[in-house]
């Protein structure tokens, strides 16, 4: 049953975006993406809900400055905690009508009552697939690594931790 509903899903992510006017990006244009997630056991016992919004700038038609907040509630067993982080970066777009995949780099803070505070940076790769002119599937997948200080950051790579999103977008 389960991978019915998966194939469906991946099957309308392929042809929607096939049914949209061309979506033409421009020096200005900005967007707002939504995504989220959760998981649970199956007694409900152990939760988390993580959800991320995202601003993005056109500084030309593939350039895009972006900013990123993600705020994650862990509910187990004794009570609850909460982690961030906030992120800004930079994405370069390829023009492939209604298909936008994106290549980037980003950098922020990693926060919170169950991680140990640490700066992040890393890169990200997605694709923005167009429904209509101003809105859009996301899928992105980026790697934080953690670190203290700058002169960390090398020796910090292999410790870091995957992002995958999974969202809604709209450009005007």
């Amino acid at each position: 049953m389960y991978r019915k509903i998966f194939i469906l899903t991946i099957l309308c992510l392929i042809i929607v975006p096939f049914t949209a006017a061309s979506a033409e990006y421009k020096t200005g244009d900005m967007e707002f993406t939504l995504s989220g997630s959760g998981t649970s056991d199956n007694s409900f016992d152990n939760t988390i809900f993580s959800a991320d919004i995202g601003l993005g700038y056109f500084y030309s038609k593939y350039l895009e400055g972006v900013f990123r907040q993600n705020v994650a509630v862990v509910d187990i067993p004794g009570g609850s905690d909460w982690n961030g982080s906030t992120r800004v970066g930079a994405d370069f777009n390829i023009d492939l009508e209604n298909w936008r995949p994106f290549l980037g780099v980003t950098v922020g803070y990693l926060y919170g009552e169950s991680v140990e505070e640490s700066f992040i940076a890393g890169p990200e790769a997605g694709i923005k697939a167009f429904v209509n002119d101003t809105t859009f599937i996301l899928i992105s997948v980026g790697y934080d690594f953690l670190f203290d200080k700058a002169e960390e950051a090398d020796e910090a790579f292999d410790d870091g931790r995957f992002i995958y999103n999974l969202g809604i977008g709209f450009k005007w």
